[in-house]
């Protein structure tokens, strides 16, 4: 007897001699359902037809099999994922680092910066570090974060507020509007 697809089988799915139910019900090519039959009988059906037994309901009561050219269906479904994959946007987080004594013009460039990203879709992180004693002024930090917060508002919204850890203060901020594709 001649089987395909015995050397791409995956643990997805069991095909042809994988399965070792007495009992499917068989479904055909064209989705017509063939009836409840012996696994034995099916295998049969699928060599005559040189077509795979794919089993693609396990658990219902008997199980699920489907006559299908599994090579052909595999190949589809990793046509279908790379389709995905591609249509896909990664967001990235750009992050933007600030000072609590920074100047008017590098914080327009920075602003800029952030507009820019999130523009392109991407989330953005803007942090501040203190430097020795200016850690007992952090409210200067998360005044110049509202600040840029209040800079990016019209196309960005805040979606972790200015919290403090360790000697950084730091939020995130995510564009409105949907991504422009690049």
């Amino acid at each position: 007897m001649f089987w395909r697809c015995s050397d791409i089988s995956t643990r997805d799915h069991q095909i042809n001699e994988e399965i070792r139910d007495r009992e499917i019900r068989l479904i055909g090519e064209d989705g017509a359902a063939l009836g409840i039959m012996p696994t034995r009988d099916a295998l049969k059906i699928a060599g005559d037809r040189e077509l795979d037994l794919v089993k693609i309901a396990p658990t219902a009561t008997p199980p699920v099999c489907r006559l299908m050219d599994y090579g052909k269906f595999r190949y589809e479904q990793a046509q279908k994922e790379k389709e995905a994959r591609r249509h896909q946007h990664i967001v990235e987080i750009k992050e933007i680092r600030l000072s609590s004594t920074i100047d008017v013009h590098d914080f327009n460039f920075k602003l800029k910066n952030a507009l820019r990203f999130l523009k392109d879709g991407d989330k953005v992180k803007v942090s501040v570090r203190f430097h020795g004693r200016e850690l007992v002024h952090a409210g200067l930090g998360e005044k110049q974060l509202l600040k840029f917060a209040e800079g990016c508002a019209e196309i960005a919204s805040i979606e972790k507020p200015p919290k403090l850890e360790g000697r950084r203060m730091f939020m995130f901020l995510t564009p409105k509007a949907a991504p422009k594709a690049k």
